[in-house]
């Protein structure tokens, strides 16, 4: 199948607005004969499912947590990027979209990108309509921060609970249309396959998580809105219950797999500290704007912090590394999430690793503490001299900005960070990789739609930070509602799809199998015992830098653990009854399908890019040693796989990347 992105011709600047009038529409009575699936229900699809039911198609919506208000975007904590430009700094719309290409190290379509900033504003304005409360300067306009890979300002934020905040006001939205009638609400319902009828895709196989009972659902259209698949790794700052099954059964069905290899390693993460631990937790990289990290210079005063002989706020300045602001005075320490993960596994590896583990960095909130205390100081016409005071005052701004992430790591850690500073590591967060998807949102598999983290679309090959939120609440207020319609105008007669059918028999009769093979296989091992193994394989040879050497061996080792998986796993309790092991066996079986074809994606693409760091492509000499070196020439593609049967058979399809408005150069920040 060629891969047609159905890119619209013409302007950059004007080809969604070009395309939006010359897509087909569904009058408003027809609306009310045409049923959508809506799963997952976080930012992407909790606001595609309100839309398209204000729009007045009947939807159906599946969440497998217990509220669509525990959908993992509940998490984002720093905020959310639109170009309004309030603080006069130079913003606009092609000024987002230039720094979402550069940041995603060029590998993203660029009408893809233009028409997200495009929008961006629009997102902004639609959630203070809905009460979302986001942060205010003193004159009442909406206030803003600064986050990696930019120099302007244009993160919306509330608080350290950007995600939260928002996704009420999504949540709000869905709840009027469910009053209505008009979405059908499945709470504690997963997916476990796509029902595809003549070639479209007709509905879902889902499970009710509660009573265990198998459920058909159809429609003329499906949408998945299930984010990422960070969890591959076992240890991430996602959810425990963050999943691929959704995606994976799509891929199972016709819909191809991009560019699984680009995963986002967030630099300002709790670190590990043991092997009891099941998930990590997220610093919002909000916290860079003003917290400086550093490692001690000398190697004696590391080894007096590890052995608990010195604090690190006895190390005098002109002894302190800030390595961000040495290597790359331009951004500092708001350079992108890859650049900064990527120097601080260079220092800890170098040996100058701050905790007993010898993975962590500090990031230090003193200076800001300092400066905002004696600006208040000053403000209030109160003594700037009186240190204890200008602390009080600095540390009352800081808590007005971060208080609960302040209170989260101290509840944590058990060391009060505005007393010391945080101790941070990298740590698996975002996946750039997804369904392919066209211009339009839709899959390889017509009538089935991928959105926000689920698809590849917007941020190649590293996302800038705040820019999630963004995609997600862009695709489904604003782009979908439009999209979908062009493809269901060909359904107004099609009448409602039934599930009594031979492909609905046959997708009910793979999950009940599937089912029946976890329940009665009786094994030595739980399904944590194999996720941990994976996760540690992943972790090891598919992290933070990869070889050819080590993604070789780890394509063997995840098939052999796999096999192991099938043969040995014990899963206790039945099927028909609440059986959250039974559920994490299924997600952790598609884990392990998963986690090859990712280690065979990056081993094919030779390369270093964003969030795929190849030690075989670095700089070799000049400025920019020892940085990630792109291979234009041979790479600039879109890596989409064809499920065939076992990962290793899985075929290759190359969206070729065109760039008409951006040079492509190799990345700095210095």
């Amino acid at each position: 199948m060629a891969l047609d992105s159905k890119i619209p011709k013409g302007p950059l600047a004007d080809k969604w607005t070009n395309h939006k009038n010359n897509i087909n529409l569904v009058n408003p009575a027809n609306k009310r004969l045409i049923d959508v699936i809506v799963v997952g229900t976080g930012l992407a699809g909790g606001s595609a499912a309100a839309t398209l039911a204000e729009l007045g198609y009947n939807v159906k919506a599946f969440c497998f947590q217990d509220s669509p208000r525990r959908a993992h975007s509940i998490a984002a904590q720093g905020g959310i990027n639109a170009a309004k430009n309030y603080q006069g700094d130079g913003d606009s719309d092609y000024r987002l979209f230039y720094d979402t290409v550069k940041g995603g190290d060029y590998r993203s379509r660029e009408a893809n990108v233009y028409r997200l900033a495009e929008v961006s504003a629009n997102i902004i304005d639609q959630c203070v309509a809905q009460g979302v409360p986001f942060a205010r300067e003193y004159g009442g306009l909406l206030d803003n921060r600064s986050f990696g890979g930019v120099l302007v300002s244009r993160t919306f934020y509330a608080k350290g609970q950007t995600g939260q905040q928002l996704l009420l006001g999504a949540y709000s939205a869905m709840n009027r249309q469910i009053g209505r009638g008009k979405i059908k609400m499945y709470n504690r319902h997963e997916m476990l396959d796509v029902v595809v009828v003549d070639g479209k895709a007709r509905g879902i196989i889902a499970r009710n998580l509660v009573t265990g009972e198998i459920e058909r659902h159809s429609a003329h259209a499906v949408v998945l809105g299930t984010g990422g698949y960070g969890n591959v790794f076992f240890l991430s700052t996602n959810a425990m219950g963050s999943n691929v099954t959704a995606a994976w059964k799509a891929h199972k069905r016709g819909a191809y797999f991009a560019n699984p290899c680009y995963t986002q390693i967030h630099p300002t993460c709790i670190p590990v500290s043991g092997d009891h631990q099941s998930k990590l937790t997220l610093m919002s990289e909000s916290l860079r704007n003003d917290g400086r990290i550093w490692v001690p210079k000398h190697m004696e005063d590391v080894k007096a912090i590890r052995e608990g002989k010195l604090k690190p706020t006895e190390i005098a300045e002109e002894n302190r590394d800030y390595y961000l602001e040495r290597r790359y005075p331009a951004f500092g320490n708001l350079v992108p999430r890859d650049v900064a993960s990527r120097a601080a596994k260079e220092r800890c590896d170098a040996g100058y690793g701050v905790n007993k583990t010898g993975e962590a960095v500090y990031l230090d909130f003193a200076s800001a503490i300092q400066r905002y205390g004696k600006e208040q100081a000053h403000v209030k016409g109160l003594n700037e001299n009186d240190a204890a005071l200008v602390k009080e005052l600095g540390q009352e701004v800081i808590k007005n900005k971060y208080g609960n992430l302040f209170q989260m790591y101290e509840k944590i850690v058990d060391q009060n960070p505005y007393e010391t500073p945080m101790m941070i590591y990298p740590a698996v967060h975002y996946t750039m990789g997804g369904i392919w998807v066209d211009y339009n949102l839709m899959t390889t598999v017509p009538g089935l739609y991928a959105i926000g983290e689920a698809n590849f679309s917007d941020h190649g090959a590293n996302r800038l930070g705040a820019s999630a939120l963004m995609q997600g609440l862009a695709d489904g207020y604003f782009v979908l509602p439009y999209t979908i319609g062009d493809y269901l105008s060909n359904d107004i007669r099609t009448g409602p799809i039934s599930t009594e059918s031979p492909e609905f028999e046959e997708a009910e009769k793979n999950v009940r199998n599937r089912i029946e093979s976890l329940i009665n296989n009786n094994g030595t091992h739980s399904v944590d015992y194999f996720h941990k193994k994976l996760g540690k394989i992943m972790w090891n040879k598919v992290g933070m830098s990869r070889n050819a050497k080590g993604l070789s061996e780890a394509i063997e080792e995840i098939a052999a653990l796999r096999e192991e998986f099938w043969k040995d796993v014990k899963v206790p309790g039945e099927a028909e009854e609440f059986n959250e092991e039974l559920a994490k066996a299924g997600r952790v079986a598609d884990f392990l399908e998963l986690g090859e074809l990712f280690a065979k994606d990056a081993l094919q693409r030779n390369e270093s890019c964003g969030g795929h760091y190849r030690e075989e492509s670095v700089e070799e000499s000049g400025e920019q040693k020892g940085e990630a070196k792109r291979d234009d020439e041979n790479f600039k593609y879109v890596a989409a796989w064809e499920y065939k049967g076992e990962p290793k058979d899985a075929v290759l399809h190359k969206e070729n990347l065109v760039f008409e408005n951006i040079e492509l150069k190799q990345r700095s920040y210095k």
